[in-house]
């Protein structure tokens, strides 16, 4: 904790760029999952293909992809675009699959009801389906943002900054106070991050708290009302 404290401000630069590792890659791949994950509902052959794809994507070892992605698009081994892409990748494979799971929450009678009064396809996903489906989304979205985070730290093996550089360095050292400092950087990063999510998925679905309310006051009354048998 020392040298933590110590170096409080190098671990606030290489967080800052950590957290730009990690959250552009999860923009981009949110970007690119809501509007396919969307449109491959309906059809159950494309949603399966692209799960397929999705699954096979992810299970690429993210350390081979920041090695090979700097000579399919001519990038440097060092540019942080590199991490990006691969970052890039991994969310978008996580997040296809999640968004029509997220959809797939949605009463079926609401989206009837949607259709009945004329909603195109495209209206209703956009003011029904997806607005409802955000409590199932935003959870998968902390998953995905967790593991970014995460998995930035592998960047460093190859030399690209961000937190786990504390890892490379304090090895390279024999310098366990440094390394310590790095795990807990990215473990608080990672906490504090997914809370921040949480609090905008509560601001963003006010609506699954009035439920909550409104079940309240009915279970205490089952559970305070006499039965039969007692009145008798």
């Amino acid at each position: 904790m020392r040298w933590l404290i110590d170096n409080f401000s190098v671990v606030v630069d290489l967080t800052k760029t950590h957290l730009y590792l990690a959250l552009v890659p999860l923009l981009i791949g949110l970007l690119i999952a809501v509007p396919v994950g969307t449109a491959i509902r309906g059809a159950s052959w494309l949603r399966k293909l692209t799960l397929i794809v999705a699954g096979i994507a992810f299970t690429i070892p993210s350390l081979a992809l920041f090695v090979t992605i700097p000579s399919v698009v001519g990038l440097q081994i060092l540019d942080p675009l590199n991490v990006v892409i691969a970052l890039t990748i991994y969310s978008t494979a996580l997040l296809v699959r999640a968004v029509p799971e997220a959809l797939d929450s949605v009463p079926a009678d609401v989206v009837d009801s949607a259709t009945a009064m004329g909603f195109t396809r495209l209206r209703r996903a956009l003011t029904v389906e997806l607005p409802l489906a955000l409590p199932v989304l935003v959870a998968n979205v902390r998953v995905v943002a967790v593991t970014n985070i995460s998995l930035v730290s592998v960047g460093s093996l190859i030399g690209i900054g961000g937190l786990g550089t504390l890892f490379t360095q304090g090895y390279q050292r024999d310098y366990p106070d440094q390394i310590l400092a790095g795990i807990i950087s990215i473990v608080v990063l990672a906490l504090a991050f997914d809370l921040l999510l949480f609090l905008v998925g509560r601001a963003l679905t006010p609506w699954t708290r009035q439920q909550k309310v409104r079940r309240a006051p009915l279970v205490a009354g089952q559970s305070t009302a006499p039965s039969p048998e007692e009145d008798s």
